[in-house]
């Protein structure tokens, strides 16, 4: 049986994607999202905690977040989990990006402007492939 490797997150970006194009032509843009979850403490003072999470936009993703996206700009994105490691001076350094496969753009210039949001869902126009094929056994033992 196959795992599951998906991760969706609504928040805000940090900082501009920095975009890379490589002698291929392929482009990666990068940057970093904001999510937020409001709690009350013991006090019962509402307390807010912010994540930031590393985002890779690839090839025509790319494209579009160079063109639409920008600081503070909110985002819908669906994608999966990917760690990497290299080395750097000689130390072994590590990182977790969601490498996105949509994204949804929820904030606009009329909403910055106090209008109403709108939505564009962007999708990655090629569909992922599996390396492998999945075949299930009627007769195979299930956990549940």
């Amino acid at each position: 049986m196959s795992g599951v490797n998906k991760a969706i997150l609504i928040g805000r970006l940090g900082k501009d994607p920095e975009v890379k194009t490589f002698e291929n032509g392929t482009k990666k843009a990068s940057f970093t999202l904001a999510t937020s979850e409001y709690y009350k403490d013991k006090e019962g003072q509402r307390q807010k905690q912010t994540e930031w999470h590393n985002i890779v936009c690839w090839r025509n993703l790319a494209d579009i977040a160079e063109k639409y996206l920008n600081k503070g700009k909110m985002i819908y994105l669906e994608g999966k989990i990917k760690n990497r490691s290299w080395e750097d001076n000689g130390i072994k350094k590590y990182i977790t990006e969601i490498e996105v496969s949509t994204f949804t753009m929820l904030s606009s210039k009329n909403e910055e402007q106090g209008g109403r949001p709108t939505e564009t869902k962007i999708e990655q126009l090629s569909a992922p492939s599996f390396e492998e094929e999945v075949s299930v056994n009627a007769d195979d033992d299930l956990p549940f």
